[in-house]
This record gives structure tokens, sequence and C-alpha cells, in this order.
């Protein structure tokens, strides 16, 4: 039976039948035209990423500007995901589910565990997310968000390590390589693009801008390069949130009227969570190179980028949990599944509504590197650089209103479709009293100063090629910060104060309607004009300093590096590699708020608390060993081993303990943690079967030593806003053992005509040695992408596939990313030598985000992004 299609068609298969038309269209009209197909673009950049993989003696993917200029990649974390055994999320730990990739991980292991640089210097970084500036998720990876892939030349992604690569990276390192002005083919480049994003679920258009100039001089001895970029996109996430799970109180009133309910985990939270943010990221790098003479080179280069992230979030929170445990209410028909309570209905709601706004909110980072390469003679070469790199995130009048809810309460978990909720006899769609105020100021700054010394001497003594060694000094700092957080005015608790004024806002009609279920969106909303209006009358919140100074938030660490390292770089016939040795002290002092103190500081409300320096010195011995062997012209077989090492996390280290009053969880530091030390093993194999094609296979292995892990205890903590001493779950790191270890697939070919398609598989499988998840380990990635390309016209779809994750332990629960895909898509036609028209699309799949913790019959969050259009004109000249 014959079907017409058209009418049914979906947003995704409309934009893929569009997408195989056009190149369709493209072809015929190739071959009607009878011209000449002359290879740029998109092919000659995958030769030439190729090209530079092949020919590196170490472990490496690469992937090159003209490439990230013909994908949809927004960020340079775009630009890299579709390489073998690289991972992205939207989040540092797991917790955001935003709509961006932010953080990049290789291998199954955390983004903590990779090395992220900018020609070979560190990057620091500044997280406009809260979360990510104070208390458990204070990280060392970068924030991806920052960094537009319009500033890039090649990103290499490092598998493997070498003596004379910066220490810090157990899984790899990424290294961000930025354009030359030298480079540049004509003495005169300009390029500019303009387009207009579009987010279907936010149902906005924006602006986006960026421009480039390049000069250099007749003689090739100078150059000077700028760039600028402004980027403002509105977005909308829609979530359901289940915010942790406890487990039901043996004294409570549910728990006696019903034994069956004890030992059982039972949802704290189950809200209606809206987040809508417009964010603008702006900022630009420039960089000036002279060369006098052919024996030295300068080179002074710098970047600036802020994002301005400003957003608001409102949650419609039910509170299973807390209505048994706090407000002692009976679960009356209770449903048990898999030792977790999944249906059950109350009385009354211990419930709340947040309502958050940050107009303040956001991140930047910048850095200046001074670079110098001398020729001392024919045989003898030294390069030096030196710089400074500067990151803050911060979250500044930051308002935190909550409201009361009335009414009864009833739920029921679905595995990983949306929780149904619903309140009998209560109100939600107008605000009831205050329940509670916050807000507040945060930060979180890091800093690094750096110098390094190399030199490269020819030797030509037999396999022996050439001798490198060097030095290397860092200075590094990070400091959480969090003087102000905000609350009630008044005397006692529970006292009703004028509240925020309400103009009627109501949740969007479309509320939910991408995530399954039958979800409200009867819920209403504050405008956040009014919640900042409502929070700058000095009688609405106690905002006085030092009273209500969060100490328990805050840390400040420094450490000091001093590395040196030594490689010879081997060669013979058909085979080429080098054995080094780097060793590394580094000297770590860290200063943190402990609670109480035979000499406390008294001021805050929070208790008292003694500021505590604890110091550490130590060092690594890192040995590395990297080998290839051209089996034939046309067949690679390379193998390396290596002693890697990372530091930990800077909010591991830091030893406070940071509480959430209405969750009874936590999360501290341990001040003792060694660092994550592995010993690394890669065997792989590359076939370049023909032009601008390969297919590789690679095992890797990582002895993981030492690696930390999250565990979960119980204590007791004065809890400000109950008045009282509570017990909580606290989620603090430690040392332990594991094993990691997979294989890579890739392949790359042009099939026919104009087509092409490019593929890897990933397979890691990462365990603690007590058997344990081993945090960001997915165990399956693939990458498939199909490319069209001729003189006028190109075409890509990119489909990218992660199985289920841990991303950490979020208020004393698990927090699992399940498996998803998501579908890009891209679309450039050149009107000219100077012109192209390009068209856009990310999450074309829609793909909901969903998160669940020990099983998935405790479902964690629910998220929709919405997909993403992008419509611009790219001019070169």
């Amino acid at each position: 039976m014959k079907r017409n299609m058209t009418p049914g068609l979906t947003p995704i298969a409309s934009a893929v039948a569009l997408m195989v038309l056009s190149a369709s269209f493209a072809a015929h009209a190739q071959e009607v035209g009878g011209q000449e197909v002359v290879v740029t673009g998109v092919r000659a950049a995958l030769e030439k990423s190729l090209n530079q993989k092949r020919n590196a003696d170490s472990v490496v993917e690469v992937v090159t500007a003209e490439d990230i200029g013909k994908m949809p990649d927004k960020n340079v974390a775009d630009a890299i995901q579709r390489l073998p055994g690289v991972n992205t999320q939207s989040s540092a730990g797991g917790e955001g589910g935003f709509g961006e990739n932010d953080r990049v991980s290789l291998r199954g292991t955390s983004p903590s565990l990779q090395q992220t640089l900018f020609n070979g210097h560190a990057i620091s970084t500044g997280d406009w997310f809260l979360l990510n500036q104070i208390g458990g998720n204070v990280g060392r990876s970068s924030s991806f968000s920052l960094l537009p892939s319009e500033l890039v030349s090649s990103v290499v992604v490092k598998k493997s390590a070498t003596a004379d690569l910066v220490e810090g990276g157990v899984s790899g390192a990424i290294d961000v390589i930025t354009r030359r002005p030298l480079d540049f083919k004509k003495q005169v480049t300009v390029e500019a693009s303009v387009q207009a994003n579009y987010n279907d679920l936010a149902k906005k258009a924006e602006p986006q801008f960026s421009g480039l100039i390049n000069w250099k001089n007749d003689a090739n001895t100078f150059g000077f390069l700028a760039q600028g970029f402004s980027e403002k996109q509105t977005v909308r996430r829609d979530g359901q949130e289940i915010l942790g799970y406890v487990n039901i109180d043996p004294n409570s009133a549910a728990a006696k009227a019903n034994p069956a309910l004890l030992g059982v985990k039972v949802p704290t939270f189950i809200g209606a969570s809206l987040f809508e943010q417009t964010k603008t990221r702006t900022g630009g790098a420039f960089d000036a190179e002279f060369k006098p003479s052919k024996d030295l080179t300068l080179d002074i280069n710098g970047f600036y980028s802020k994002l301005d992230a400003p957003h608001q979030n409102t949650n419609w929170l039910a509170a299973p949990g807390n209505s048994i445990n706090s407000a002692n209410y009976i679960a009356n028909n209770p449903v048990i599944r898999n030792g977790t309570l999944v249906s059950a209905s109350f009385a009354g709601n211990a419930g709340e509504v947040d309502n958050i706004y940050r107009p303040d909110a956001g991140g930047e980072a910048y850095y200046l590197d001074l670079n110098g390469k001398y020729r001392a003679s024919s045989d003898l070469t030294f390069t030096g650089k030196l710089g400074s790199t500067h990151g803050v995130g911060y979250d500044r009048s930051d308002v935190y209103y909550q409201n009361k809810v009335d009414g009864g309460m009833t739920y029921a978990l679905n595995g990983l479709s949306p929780a149904s909720v619903a309140y009998p006899g209560g109100n939600t769609k107008s605000p009831l009293g205050t329940a509670w105020i916050g807000g507040g100021n945060a930060q979180s700054i890091d800093k690094e100063t750096y110098g390094q010394l190399d030199g490269e001497l020819r030797l030509d003594q037999g396999i022996a090629d050439s001798l490198q060694f060097g030095v290397r000094f860092t200075k590094h700092s990070r400091t959480a910060e969090h003087p102000v957080e905000a609350g009630p005015n008044w005397a006692g608790q529970g006292t009703d104060i004028a509240g925020p004024a309400w103009n009627g806002q109501m949740y969007p009609s479309d509320f939910a309607s991408n995530l399954g279920g039958n979800l409200s969106s009867s819920y209403f909303k504050y405008d956040g004009a009014a919640l900042a209006a409502w929070a700058a009358n000095p009688a609405a919140r106690n905002t006085a300093y030092p009273a209500r100074h969060n100490w328990a938030d805050e840390f400040s660490l420094e450490e000091k590096t001093s590395a040196i390292y030594g490689m010879v770089n081997l060669v013979g016939s058909g085979w080429s590699g080098n054995v080094g040795v780097r060793a590394v002290k580094t000297n770590s002092t860290a200063v943190v708020n402990l609670a109480g103190g035979t000499n406390p500081i008294t001021t805050s409300l929070f208790g008292p608390y003694t500021p505590t320096t604890y110091e550490r010195s130590y060092t690594d011995i890192l040995p590395s060993a990297n080998f290839k062997l051209n089996v034939r012209p046309d067949f690679v077989v390379r193998t390396a081993v290596a002693k890697t090492m990372a530091r930990p996390d800077y909010s591991a280290l830091g030893g406070s303990v940071s509480l959430n009053n209405d969750a009874l969880s936590g999360s501290g530091g341990n001040v003792n943690l060694d660092p994550v030390r592995s010993n690394n093993f890669d065997l792989s194999a590359e076939w370049y079967f023909a032009p601008k094609s390969a297919l590789s296979v690679g095992l890797f292995y990582m002895d993981l030593t030492s690696i930390v892990s999250q565990g979960t205890t119980n204590a007791t903590y004065y809890n400000i806003k109950q008045g009282k001493n509570t017990v909580y779950q606290i989620t603090s790191p430690f040392n332990t053992s594991g094993k990691n270890k997979g294989v890579e697939l890739s392949y790359q070919q042009p099939v026919f005509g104009d087509f092409g398609v490019l593929a890897n598989y990933t397979y890691a499988d990462g365990r603690l040695a007590d058997g344990g998840e081993l945090l960001n380990s997915s165990k399956q990635t693939y990458n498939i992408t199909g490319f069209y390309e001729n003189a006028k016209f190109s075409a890509r779809l990119a489909y990218n596939y992660r199985s289920a994750y841990k991303a950490g332990v979020d208020r004393g629960a698990s927090q699992h990313v399940d498996g998803s895909g998501t579908l890009a898509g891209s679309l450039n036609y050149k009107w000219n030598d100077n012109l192209t028209i390009t068209f856009d699309a990310l999450n074309l799949t829609n793909t909901t985000i969903k998160m669940y913790a020990e099983n998935t019959d405790q479902p964690r969050a629910f998220y929709s992004n919405g997909r993403t259009f992008y419509v611009g004109l790219r001019a070169k000249m």
C-alpha cells in the first residue's frame, strides 16, 4: 500500500529530508554542468587532520579549523566530541543537564583527569553555574563554554604521554592551537560571520557575530592578528528533578504505622523545574609575531572571553521525604519496588516553591602568553614560554525566595519516564506565604603564572636523532568564596512577610510537553525583575557581613610546581619514537574552615569556625615511551607506555563541608588526598588504505593505582534553617584503586562521488577495586557522520551516542546519566569566493536527558533543551 508521508513529517524528518534533497540537487547540478570538482574545504581539512595523526610519534587525534568551520560546532567541545575516545557533557558534575557541551573527558574517565591546554599552556576557567563555583563540584576541568570554535587553528587530543607534555592528564591532554599571523598565505586576510540563532523551546532568535583580521609584511617577518566575537542566545530548559533520596526514619509516624517502610528509600523532593536564560559570550584574541632573523622568533598573544549568563529557575517541589521524616505525615497507599517507595499519597506536603533569580551570573577567562624560539646553532634550538592566566566564575546579587504550599500530595515514580505528581486540595496557580529567604554573593577565582624553557639538541648518533630537555615552574591558586548567603530578617521561624509582587505570570503552556508523561504546566511563577525589586528592599533580607558569611562553602588552595624532563627522539629504518622521563614536585597549601576549634571565629550565624592551614609536598617520577612502526607505506603500528598523574579536584582537597539544609545532604573535602596516579599502555594499528581514508583500531589500558572516589556517611551538623542539630548525608572523597581498559575503532573514507563517511566506536570498561563504578565511564560511545561536498555546496549529518554513566554523587544519591544520542546537521552554500551561506542545526533529535540514582526505579531528572538552529553568512577576503 502506498502512503503519503509528507503531511506527517516531524521536524527532525523535515530537516533530514531537506538536507538529503539539497545534497541530491547539488549533485545533479554538478553532473549536468560538467564542472571540474576541486577537492578543498572539508575534504582538505580531513586530509590535513589525517596527515597530522599519521606523522605523530605518539597516539593523537586531530581536528583542524576548516573542519570546525564546516561543522555545527559552537565551542571547542562540540568540535572534538566526534573523535574516538572523546566524551562531552553539559556540566562539571552531572548536576546541570543544560543544552551546551561544557566539559570534555577522554576514554571513559572524569573531565578532571584530562589536561586542557592552549598552545601548550594552562588556561584558567570561569564557571557560570553556582554549584561549580562553591561546594563539592569545584573541579580542575576547563569550561569549554568560554571557548568559541572560531578561535581555533586545530585541536590535538594527545592520548599517550610524552616527557615534554605538561603533567596533569591521566587520560590525556587536549591542546587547543590558535592561529599565528605568519602562517597565513596572504598579506591581508579578513574574515567575518553573522548569524541568527533560534531555540525552538525558548522561541526567540538572537544575533551572533565574529570577525578576524590578519596582516603581515612583505618580508614575512612581522604579523598581527586580531579576532573578536559576540554571541547571544536565549535558552529554556524544561525539567522534572528528583532531588535526592533519603532513608525513611524508623521513628517516623509512617514507619511505625507500616513496618514495611523500614530501610526503604524515598525521594526527598520532586520538582517541576523551569530554567530560563539569555547568555552572551563576548571576547577576542590577538597575536603579534616577530621574526627578525631566521634564527629568532618572538610571539606575544592573548585571549579574553566573558560569558554573561543571567538566569531564572523556578521549581515547584513535592517533598515525600520531608513529609515523612520532618512533618511526620503517614504514607497512604504505599508501593515499594526495588527498595524504593515509588508511590504514596499524603494528607499534607512539606514542599515549597523555589524561586531563584541570578541577574549577575557568569564567568570570564583570559591569558597573556609570551613565546620565543632561538636557534643557537645548526644543532641546538631553545624555546621559552612565560605567561599568566586568570579565570573567575561569579554569582552576584543572587535572589532566592521560597513560597509555602498547601493541600495534599500524591506521587508515583515511573522509572525512566517522568513521575506523576498531584496536589489534591492545593493551590498551584497563585503565590502563598513566605517559607524562606536566601540568595547573596559567591565566586570562585582561578589563577596561574607559568614559565618554561625547552631545548632540543640534534644528535645524529645512530638511532638517537635528537635530545629534548626542559624545566617548567608554575604557581596556581584557586579560591571558593561565599561571603554572603542571605537569610530572613525575622527573629523566629515561619513568620510571613510581604513577598515579591506577582503580575499573574504562569509557566509556559507547553511546559514539559517534550518530556513525555502527563505533566502539568499549571504553576505560577514570578517575573525576574519583581524578584530583584523585592530583594532590593533592605528590610526583605538579612545580607549583613559577617553575620551571613557562609564560611562552610569556602576554601583556598595554592600549588607550586617545578618540573624537569629529558627525552631522546629515536629514528630507524621504518620506525621512530621517543623515550623520556619527567620529574615534577608539587607543594600544596590549603586553607579550609573547620567547625569549632579552641579559639574560633564566632561572628557568623552559620556557627563558630577556625581557618586551618594544611601543607603537603610530593614528587612524581613519570617515565614514558612511544614507538611507531611503519610496517608498510600505508600501515602504521604504535605502542606507548607511561606513568601519569593528575592532582585531585579543588573541592576534593578543600576540607570544609557544604550543607543543603532542605535536602539534608552535604559534600566535604579531604585535605589528605593523594594525586591520581596511573600506569598507561596503548597499542594501535592504522591502515591508510586510500587517499583521505583510514581504518584504525586501538587498545588502551590504565592501571589506576590511586584514583579518587566518593563515599557517603551520616554526620550531625547545625541546621540554620531548622534551628537545631540535624543528621545530614555527607559525600566526601577518598583514594582507592581501579582499572580502565577498552578499544577504539575509527573509519573514514570518501565513499563515492562527492560523498564521504566518518565513523568511530569506543568501548571503555572502568571499574574501582571494589567493583564500583568509575566516574564518567560510558561503556559505549559511537559517532557516525555523513557528508557531501562539491565546489559550491556541502552538507553534513552527524550522530553521536553515549551510553549510561555515573556523573557523580549529588544530595547523597548517585547521579547517573542514561544513554542517549543526538543528531546535528549543517548546510553550506558557497555563493562566490568571498561569501558562504550557512545553516546549522543542533539536537535535531530533541533528546531528553534522563538521570537516575542507584537504579532506574530511582529517577533523578528529566531535561529538555529543545533544538537550536543557526542561519548565517560567512565572508572571507
